[in-house]
């Protein structure tokens, strides 16, 4: 593996894209118990065998916490893109758990969260859509001339709705300082790639759009992040949006009820040892970057973690059904959007 940033980032940054993706492993594990004992939690859209290209892409970017930095849309299945962010253990179970306390209060159960001023936009449920938001985005970065760039996920079936289009169209007309990730892991809720397009790789898509591709091995974290860098920087220098396309395997359903009865197990087995984790920490031993000692301890750590907090939110409360009302807007004359400069005429409301 050829890995172009790797000798220039610090040890603790190496040790750092081990820890993310291990946080992300073992907090999904810990749903994915909760809902097996009746807790009430919503889909849960494991990112098993994807952790390296959420954390990959995400470690790329400039991450800040005063809403100055680079802005990401995750997927459902980019949890690790939220914490490398600085989405919090607390919050992740506090929304799958449906607590009050939590960043939709209650009122979603999964991934459709953000925190603006960490960089994370919510993600909105049409496949393709965000696209379009992210668009929009990236183009009041390039019209105020800030360094900033806007990545976001889509996975295969995405690629072939008409959102996911029109909004490319836009933004590589618009020339948006935007990063596309598409995740090819190889299916579309039960539908296999194949049967989704007849293009071996989504980097052929990018060619009728005028915009630059790369497919890099999903599985490989330092690939990623070395190709989602590269990306960012063209995007920064003026280029225009540029698609990344990581290449892995779904190795759940789409969601927890989905059994994937449809997967060849010879297939499942090959992708599973390749998996990303152990690829990862592999190559950190034979590196000479951390001993089977200092990875042991981030394992036991963070799975410590995932259980405190996990506690914490099972002990807080749910939304009274009360809350449903809380900040719903039935004003006839509510305040103007900010898009608009102008107040409406009353007459016309």
């Amino acid at each position: 593996m050829v890995h172009t940033l790797s000798g220039r980032l610090r040890p603790t940054d190496l040790l750092e894209f081990h820890r993310l993706m291990v946080r992300t492993r073992v907090a999904e594990e810990r749903v994915e118990l909760l809902q097996k004992q009746g807790h009430p939690v919503g889909a849960l859209y494991r990112s098993l065998g994807q952790e390296a290209g959420a954390v990959g892409a995400a470690m790329a970017l400039r991450r800040r916490a005063d809403g100055s930095g680079d802005v990401l849309a995750p997927s459902l299945r980019a949890a690790g893109a939220m914490f490398a962010f600085g989405a919090t253990l607390e919050d992740y179970f506090r929304q799958y758990l449906g607590r009050s306390t939590g960043p939709t209060r209650g009122r979603e159960s999964d991934l459709h969260w953000g925190d603006p001023e960490r960089g994370i936009l919510a993600s909105v449920t049409p496949l393709g859509l965000m696209l379009e938001v992210m668009a929009g985005v990236a183009l009041t970065f390039r019209l105020s001339d800030e360094d900033r760039v806007a990545l976001v996920f889509h996975g295969d079936g995405a690629t072939s709705t008409g959102a996911w289009h029109e909004g490319l169209s836009f933004a590589a007309a618009q020339r948006c300082p935007m990063v596309l990730v598409v995740e090819h892991n190889q299916f579309a809720f039960g539908t296999s790639t194949e049967k989704n397009t007849r293009l071996r790789s989504f980097t052929e898509k990018a060619e009728g759009y005028g915009i630059q591709a790369q497919e890099v091995d999903g599985t490989d974290v330092l690939q990623v992040l070395d190709a989602v860098h590269a990306a960012a920087r063209r995007a920064r220098m003026g280029e225009g949006v540029q698609m990344v396309e990581l290449r892995y395997f779904r190795r759940r359903g789409h969601a927890q009820h989905d059994a994937q009865e449809y997967v060849d197990p010879a297939v499942l087995a090959e992708w599973e040892a390749r998996d990303p984790v152990l690829r990862y920490r592999t190559w950190l031993l034979e590196q000479g970057h951390a001993s089977e000692e200092m990875l042991a301890a981030v394992v036991a750590e963070e799975t410590k973690d995932c259980e405190v907090a996990a506690e914490r939110a099972l002990a807080e409360s749910v939304p009274q059904g009360s809350d449903a009302l809380s900040e719903v807007t039935s004003d006839p004359s509510p305040l103007p959007p900010w898009t608009r400069r102008i107040p409406p005429d009353p007459r016309t409301v």
